[in-house]
């Protein structure tokens, strides 16, 4: 597997999470800011992430 493949499933695997943790993990925090602390958390690991992946791309 690339790098590449690599951090893509990565992402997928967050975006998974981003919808069973909210209804599983977080469905005892009554607040809207449980889901919604998880949810930045993860958008910055997906932004990270995809500096990760693209730091190597290059013009052709």
């Amino acid at each position: 597997m690339t790098p590449t493949s690599i951090g893509t499933w990565f992402i997928w695997a967050l975006v998974l999470l981003c919808y069973l943790v909210p209804y599983t993990v977080l469905t005892s925090v009554q607040a809207w800011y449980g889901s919604f602390l998880f949810w930045c958390l993860i958008g910055a690991l997906v932004i990270v992430t995809n500096l990760i992946i693209t730091k190597d791309f290059e013009e052709h």
